[in-house]
């Protein structure tokens, strides 16, 4: 996913108890990165939010064609899309192994990404360490 927002972030929700302006779309900030983006085989889902709803009905209607073993989260920050992705999908696919590569994770503080990894391997989401 891509983390997304518009030119009125402040007025929103997020912005509001987040007043850090990122992701707008279109700016450099909101880009993937260059050497990440050329390894990419389907167009990014953008989300304004911090757990996409898209990426779970995407994710369960894949399985309906063909079966998924598991699925592998990376990203940031952990403790807020990357957590808020992995709850929604376990969610929504229970018996599919849903992964998080801690190496490739980084939350607003060491503090709170290694809370978030606790949290979801509560949650039954494996943690590659």
């Amino acid at each position: 996913t891509r983390d997304t927002h518009e030119t009125y972030y402040l007025e929103t929700q997020e912005g509001k108890n987040l007043p850090v302006p990122h992701c707008i779309r279109g700016t450099a900030g909101w880009q993937i990165r260059e050497e990440l983006d050329a390894l990419r085989k389907t167009e990014p889902i953008d989300k304004e939010t911090f757990g996409s709803t898209d990426l779970a009905g995407e994710l369960v209607a894949l399985n309906e064609d063909e079966e998924i073993g598991s699925i592998t989260l990376m990203g940031l920050c952990t403790d807020i899309c990357v957590i808020s992705n992995a709850l929604l999908i376990k969610a929504s696919l229970p018996e599919v192994q849903i992964c998080v590569d801690a190496t490739c994770c980084a939350g607003v503080t060491p503090e709170s990404h290694e809370n978030a990894l606790k949290a979801m391997e509560a949650c039954q989401i494996r943690i590659i360490r």
